[in-house]
């Protein structure tokens, strides 16, 4: 039976949900750079606990279940039009878009990452980077590059950044790109899943979705890998008629169903990445974990899967959160969170240190008990009112240099990516060129 049509509307909403993503990821860098505080669950062992440190609250702060929601949203998107073609009997169509999205995706994340840390690289060898290796913040000082000490260093420098951020992400110029080898395999992952599933019957490719799902969660690949089979399934299931109908036909099952889901992965995702014995919610779910994840496996990374899981499955089945997540703000928001997740870091090490670090003065630390010099400590932070106005003029500039990123860098990159599709594709497979998916 061919799903019903798709209305543009309920696919829009991703693009809400990966705007709020890219926002929260910023966010909980700027966090971990000004108050690291807020990772743990409270100020001490068993202590108080500010505001953004609760359950829930510190959802705003806190980054891991964006990575999560970044792989979710990979497996759904590149895995709707072909699924859809499947159903509709055009299996041999989704196929050739499989073979030729597969093929583009290593442009469209490779050469977008390389224009980054090229500029990244440019302006370490130029001592951008300066004020942030004695600025009194350890994650701007420990992810700082340091510039190079000859021409023919810094182009090794910058080789081996590049070959290392799809080896092992050990991109010295921007770290955290070690994300995008992940995110890579992960579209590999779905590509590769529906190559192997194009032909089979939707209820058995569900049910074989399902044992991916639960054996990524096994074997303990809680970055990527379940999220990305959640994303696929969570593609299948939305076309589904029987799951759409039923849906339509108990609305309230629909909507205590969602809601719940939706609280459910709010509290997951608030799981802290440090000490979560401090505090007896999170000490609790550190108890629930040793039951339910593999052993030896990283909570922090679970549970904002997890998260990212739930609260996606109940936002799809909730008419009004998708209606929110398609507002026309968020849905810009989401177009420029690629290259925001890529050029953020960069400026929050650059522009936003020399704000809030530069005109500060480094305080002296005395003698040592031989009477040598002590080296002045670290530039301290700015006067409080200087903070509450430079952090969001902060995010009106990222999201200004992200929109021209848009503009002008990412149309070049499609260019280059179907320039070397079509040279190296044959004749036949480059009869019909479909729309470079963003």
């Amino acid at each position: 039976m061919a799903p019903p049509p798709t209305p543009k509307r309920d696919i829009v909403w991703l693009d809400g949900l990966r705007g709020i993503a890219s926002v929260l990821v910023v966010t909980a860098h700027i966090c971990r750079s000004l108050a690291p505080h807020l990772i743990a669950p409270s100020i001490s062992d068993r202590g108080p606990a500010t505001l953004f440190q609760l359950p829930f609250f510190r959802c705003f702060v806190m980054g891991r279940a964006s990575v999560a929601v970044f792989a979710l949203v990979t497996g759904y998107i590149n895995s709707l039009g072909p699924l859809k073609k499947s159903r509709a009997g055009n299996a041999d169509a989704a196929l050739t878009g499989i073979a030729r999205s597969a093929f583009r995706r290593f442009g469209r994340f490779m050469i977008p990452a390389i224009v980054a840390t090229l500029i990244s690289w440019l302006a370490c060898q130029f001592g951008a980077y300066k004020i942030a290796h004695i600025a009194d913040s350890q994650w701007i000082r420990d992810s700082s590059p340091r510039d190079s000490t000859s021409f023919a260093g810094a182009v090794y420098d910058l080789f081996t950044s590049l070959v290392k951020t799809w080896v092992d992400g050990g991109n010295d110029y921007d770290k955290i790109q070690w994300t995008l080898t992940y995110l890579l395999k992960g579209s590999m992952m779905t590509y590769l899943s529906l190559l192997a599933l194009i032909y089979v019957k939707p209820r058995w490719r569900m049910l074989i979705l399902v044992g991916m799902f639960l054996f990524k969660w096994r074997s303990g690949d809680a970055l990527v890998g379940f999220n990305v089979y959640c994303g696929i399934l969570l593609a299948e299931v939305s076309i589904d008629p029987d799951v759409v109908n039923f849906m339509s036909e108990h609305p309230w099952f629909q909507a205590v169903t969602s809601s719940s889901l939706i609280i459910l992965g709010f509290f997951f995702c608030s799981y802290p990445e440090e000490h979560p014995e401090w505090a007896s919610w999170s000490r609790k779910m550190q108890d629930l974990g040793r039951l339910i994840f593999p052993h030896d496996s990283e909570y922090a990374r679970f549970y904002p899967g997890m998260g990212a899981d739930a609260l996606t499955t109940g936002i799809m089945f909730n008419p009004t959160a998708k209606t929110v997540l398609s507002h026309r703000f968020l849905c810009y928001m989401g177009r420029l969170s690629w290259p925001v997740y890529l050029i953020h870091a960069p400026l929050i090490r650059t522009v936003l240190t020399w704000v809030l670090f530069g005109a500060s003065v480094r305080p002296s630390r005395g003698k040592d008990e031989n009477g040598n010099e002590m080296p002045p400590g670290y530039l301290p932070l700015a006067k409080p009112w200087v903070v509450m106005f430079a952090i969001p003029l902060f995010y009106v500039f990222l999201y200004r240099a992200a929109d021209l990123w848009q503009r002008y860098v990412d149309p070049w990159c499609g260019r280059v990516t179907q320039h070397f599709e079509d040279l190296v594709f044959r004749d036949d497979a480059k009869a019909e060129k479909p729309q470079l998916p963003s």
